[in-house]
C-alpha cells in the first residue's frame, strides 16, 4: 500500500514538474517555487472543500483507506460502513474526496522535496557563498510539509478534533506564506519606494491580525459555528448575544463536546462566531489604512489594490455566507480568500523589507530607490 500511494504522490507531482522543466524560463528554481506555491493554493481550497462537505473521515484511517491505497480497493468495506449509516461520514463520494486530498499534498510534499534538493546543490554550487541561493528556507519548508502531514494524519485519527484540525489549517497557511516569501525572492521586483521601509511594522502587524482571523475562522468551521448567527449584523437579533467564552474556547476537547464531555452549549458556538465576526472588522478597517498606506508607495501600488480587492471580496463572502444559509461555493471562496490574504499580505512585508534593505543586500532581480512623488 505504501509504495501504491508513493507512485500516486509521484504522479500528482510530473505534471507540475513536466511544466516547469518544459519551460523557457532560463531559472528553472523560480518556476518551480511559483508552480509548488500555485498547486499549495489550490491544495488549502481543496482541504477547505474536504473541511466543508464533512470527507474528512471518508477514509477513517490514514495514510490509506481501510488498509488500502484508493477507494476502488477499499469499496467493499466503504458500501458496508455506508449501508450501516447512510448518513454517516463514509460514503463512496466522501472517500474519494479525503484520498484525492490526500494524493495532492503528497504531490505538494514531492514538489518540496524537489525545492529544496535543488537549493541545496545551487548552494553548494556557488561556494556556498551566494545569499540568494541559501538552503535553509526551502529545508524550512520541508519541516513544514512534514509537520503539516502529521497534522493530517492526526486529524483522522483523532476524529476531527477541532484544535486538531484548526492547527492543521494554520499549518497549511504558514507553509503558503513561507512558498510565497521563496518564490519572491526569487523574482524580479519593480523599484521599491524609500518609503515602503517604513511601512515595515505595519505590514508586521497586519500579517499577525491576518493570521489570527485565520485561526479564529478555522476554530468557527472546525466547530461547525458557521450558522451559529443566522442574521447580521445582529446575532439572535442583539449586539451582545448570550456567549459561553469559556466553553467555546476550550481548546483540548472533542468535536461537539465539553471538557467535561458534555455536549457543547449553542452558546459556546454562538461566542466562537461572534468573536471571529467582530474581530473580522478590525482586520477590514487596518487592511483598508494598510492598503491605502501602500497605494502611496512605487513598487507597492499594485499589491496595494489587490489588498483592497482581496479585504473586501473576503468581507463580503463572509457576510453572503450567513444571508444564504451557508453555500458550499461561498464557503469554499471565503477560505480561498482568506489564503489569497496570506500572499498578498506576505508580499506587502517582502516588499517593505526590500526598501528597508541596501542595494548589495537585496535579492537578485531586486531593486529599491527613492520615491518618485505620487
Amino acid at each position: 500500500m505504501l509504495i501504491q500511494l508513493a507512485v500516486m504522490g509521484l504522479l500528482a507531482a510530473l505534471l507540475p514538474l513536466s511544466v516547469v522543466w518544459a519551460s523557457k524560463d532560463a531559472n528553472k528554481n523560480r518556476k518551480l517555487a511559483w508552480v509548488t506555491l500555485f498547486l499549495t493554493f489550490d491544495l488549502i481550497m481543496f482541504g477547505a472543500f474536504t473541511r466543508l462537505t464533512d470527507s474528512g473521515l471518508g477514509c477513517p484511517d490514514w495514510p490509506g483507506c481501510y488498509g488500502h491505497a484508493n477507494p476502488l480497493q477499499a469499496h467493499g468495506h466503504i458500501s458496508a460502513a455506508e449501508a450501516a449509516m447512510p448518513h454517516g461520514p463514509v460514503t463512496v463520494v466522501k472517500a474519494w474526496i479525503e484520498m484525492i486530498h490526500r494524493y495532492v499534498a503528497m504531490g505538494v510534499g514531492v514538489l518540496i522535496i524537489s525545492l529544496m534538493v535543488v537549493a541545496w546543490l545551487r548552494w553548494w554550487r556557488s561556494d556556498r557563498r551566494a545569499r540568494d541561493a541559501s538552503p535553509w528556507l526551502a529545508s524550512a519548508l520541508f519541516g513544514f510539509v512534514c509537520l503539516q502531514g502529521a497534522f493530517g494524519a492526526w486529524t483522522v485519527t483523532m476524529k476531527l478534533q477541532p484544535v486538531i484540525v484548526t492547527i492543521h489549517l494554520l499549518l497549511g497557511m504558514t507553509l503558503l506564506a513561507l512558498l510565497t516569501w521563496l518564490a519572491a525572492r526569487q523574482s524580479h521586483h519593480d523599484p521599491v519606494g524609500a518609503g515602503a521601509a517604513r511601512l515595515r511594522l505595519a505590514a508586521g502587524i497586519g500579517l499577525a491580525l491576518v493570521a489570527t482571523q485565520i485561526a479564529l475562522g478555522g476554530w468557527v468551521s472546525t466547530n461547525y459555528a458557521t450558522l451559529a448567527c443566522t442574521d447580521f449584523p445582529l446575532c439572535h437579533g442583539q449586539v451582545v448575544p448570550e456567549m459561553n467564552f469559556a466553553q467555546g474556547f476550550t481548546l483540548w476537547r472533542k468535536l461537539g463536546m465539553s471538557a467535561d464531555g458534555e455536549y457543547l452549549p449553542f452558546s459556546a458556538l454562538t461566542a466562537i462566531h461572534w468573536t471571529h465576526r467582530c474581530f473580522a472588522f478590525v482586520v477590514f478597517f487596518y487592511t483598508v489604512w494598510l492598503a491605502h498606506r501602500a497605494l502611496r508607495i512605487d513598487g507597492l501600488r499594485k499589491t496595494g489594490r489587490w489588498l483592497l480587492i482581496a479585504i473586501t471580496l473576503q468581507l463580503c463572502t463572509g457576510i453572503a455566507t450567513v444571508y444564504l444559509n451557508w453555500p458550499l461555493l461561498l464557503a469554499v471562496m471565503h477560505n480561498g480568500g482568506a489564503a489569497l490574504l496570506v500572499l498578498l499580505m506576505v508580499m506587502v512585508n517582502f516588499k517593505a523589507r526590500l526598501g528597508a534593505l541596501a542595494p548589495a543586500e537585496l535579492p537578485a532581480g531586486a531593486s529599491a530607490r527613492k520615491a518618485f512623488p505620487a
